[in-house]
């Protein structure tokens, strides 16, 4: 069943970029941007992206954690042995940038383990996706328009990761979020390593960098939810990753009470 919900988690992802571009690209594109509650922005793109991925996914009658979508009570969700975790659009100020550093964020989480991830990067036509027990792949220039008919020929026509290997040590850092934590660590990373090399990347592509083995370590001491990194994750335990808490050496869970993340840290070496 899980090759099923991988393969439609993929073509969603793949049809919810194409919604996306759609806006994108349009030469009289209006965002209709709003901010929300907590002053993030919000866009019709995020708004269309969440529809294609909610209509695919209401097949399997499992709930949807989605940032756009009605967040229910923990009292409700903690009963909950599986879920969809969701985030139509990750990184809606790059794309409001324009710079194309925003992805579509698709996971499945079982007993507060994701373990299936999908993400997809709609400008650069590249898809990440990966389940535990068969791997993390790549995909480069893939849109709906070629989408293969079968979860084997996406395996078959992709990289598994890491396909890469760093030279120096390198360390990928938020172009957004760069707190005085991070740069911190940075520093006693470059104690270590004097000729450490510094990677900057919107959205979860920064997670995709350390998986794909193009990055070392990625060091997020600022805010992110559970849908900012679950896809991620789930790619990153699948390429041989660990995603952790530093304070407590332990990986991060999801579908709690607080949809915040702790601080954590995404490395290659299993730790």
């Amino acid at each position: 069943m899980r090759e099923q919900f991988l393969y439609t988690a993929i073509v969603a992802s793949l049809k919810a970029g194409a919604e996306i571009m759609k806006i994108y690209d349009a030469p009289d594109a209006d965002f209709q941007v709003e901010m929300k509650a907590d002053n993030s922005p919000l866009t019709v793109a995020d708004k269309m992206s969440h529809i294609a991925i909610a209509s695919a996914l209401q097949q399997f009658d499992i709930p949807l954690l989605s940032e756009e979508g009605a967040h229910l009570p923990f009292s409700e969700r903690k009963n909950w042995n599986q879920l969809w975790v969701v985030d139509p659009l990750d990184g809606t100020k790059e794309f409001i940038k324009r710079n194309g550093e925003f992805t579509v964020n698709i996971a499945l989480v079982e007993n507060g383990i994701p373990v299936l991830g999908v993400i997809y990067v709609p400008v650069k036509r590249d898809l990440y996706f990966a389940d535990i027990s068969i791997g993390a792949f790549k995909i480069a220039n893939i849109g709906i328009e070629n989408a293969y008919i079968s979860l084997s020929d996406f395996e078959k026509k992709s990289l598994k990761l890491p396909s890469q290997k760093t030279e120096v040590f390198s360390v990928v850092a938020s172009r957004s979020h760069l707190s005085p934590e991070t740069q911190n660590f940075i520093d006693e990373c470059r104690k270590l390593h004097p000729d450490l090399e510094m990677k900057s990347s919107g959205s979860s592509l920064k997670i995709c960098l350390v998986a794909e083995g193009a990055a070392d370590v990625y060091p997020r001491f600022a805010p992110t939810m559970e849908w900012d990194t679950a896809a991620g994750h789930a790619i990153a335990r699948a390429a041989g990753c660990s995603m952790y808490i530093p304070e407590t050496n332990k990986e991060l869970v999801y579908n709690k009470e607080d949809l915040h993340n702790p601080w954590f840290i995404v490395e290659r070496k299993k730790h």
